[in-house]
């Protein structure tokens, strides 16, 4: 038997800065150290002012749990801030704490029934690690990133009833490079992601990174994530998306923050879109 949109009681999401929207309600370099989880995964008025997960809430009025309302980056916040989106901004592949927050939440959250309510959980994790792989490329390797899912995945599936993983699959993210207006806040993209913005164009090192950057993507093709009540679903439609480009060929400023790096609202419910589109 299948699971239907109504069945979902429980939508929760896993990952890092792009997951917890950093900056994505605002214009401004001010906005940068806000986190507007609820227009992630969010829960933020209908479908209709801002497109996200919660368009499950049309056929379950009673979903639990989005995301509120905006966190501050580096503050610690409890459930009734985050709602179920457990991502920590700035986090790397191993994200088996997030998990446990995640576990410990669902069983201890007043009305969440842990065996029998269905969960939809959201992970994209990975793009901080090819941020950072020219500073420690063992630690940032394929292999590790692929020791991670699979511990997370593992640890999902012997934990947690009735559960349906989406694992969004990183971007190639070679065309950020070409996110730039001359302001201070796209220098930052500097900082955040050093390892991709700093290389020349054509050399090695930026080569490498894309042939990383390729790998991470390859290597989450995986079917062993089965059994009864839980599946993990790859969600590849960022695998070959590219930054929204104008008439000009230019890229789209509208779709990115003011760090150059993270989405707005119009580049989260393209997100949304495609998430929803391909479940």
């Amino acid at each position: 038997e299948y699971v239907k949109a109504a069945d979902v009681k429980v939508i929760a999401a896993l990952g890092d800065s792009l997951t917890t929207a950093i900056g994505a309600g605002g214009s401004t370099i001010i906005s940068i150290p806000f986190e507007f989880r609820q227009l992630s995964i969010g829960g933020y008025g209908t479908f209709e002012n801002v497109i996200t997960l919660a368009i499950f809430k049309l056929f379950n009025p009673s979903l639990m749990y989005p995301s509120p309302a905006m966190t501050m980056h580096g503050k610690p916040t409890t459930v009734s801030e985050t709602g179920f989106n457990f991502a920590v901004t700035g986090h790397n592949t191993n994200v088996s704490d997030q998990i446990r927050h995640m576990i410990d939440s669902f069983k201890s959250y007043p009305g969440l029934n842990f065996q029998e309510d269905w969960k939809v959980v959201t992970m994209l994790i990975g793009m901080n690690d090819i941020c950072d792989y020219c500073k420690n490329k063992t630690l940032f390797s394929p292999d590790n990133f692929i020791h991670y899912m699979t511990e997370a995945l593992d640890m999902m599936m012997n934990e947690i009833p009735r559960t349906i993983v989406n694992v969004v699959q990183i971007l190639s993210m070679k065309p950020l490079r070409e996110v730039q207006k001359p302001t201070l806040g796209c220098q930052l993209q500097r900082s955040f992601c050093s390892c991709l913005v700093r290389p020349e164009e054509n050399s090695p090192d930026l080569q490498e990174l894309a042939e990383i950057n390729y790998e991470f993507q390859a290597l989450l093709h995986s079917d062993r994530f089965f059994k009864q009540d839980f599946a993990v679903v790859l969600q590849p439609y960022l695998e070959k998306a590219e930054p929204p480009r104008g008439h000009d060929g230019k890229i789209d400023m509208s779709f990115f923050t003011a760090d150059c790096f993270h989405f707005t609202v119009k580049g989260h419910e393209e997100l949304a879109k495609g998430l929803w589109n391909n479940m």
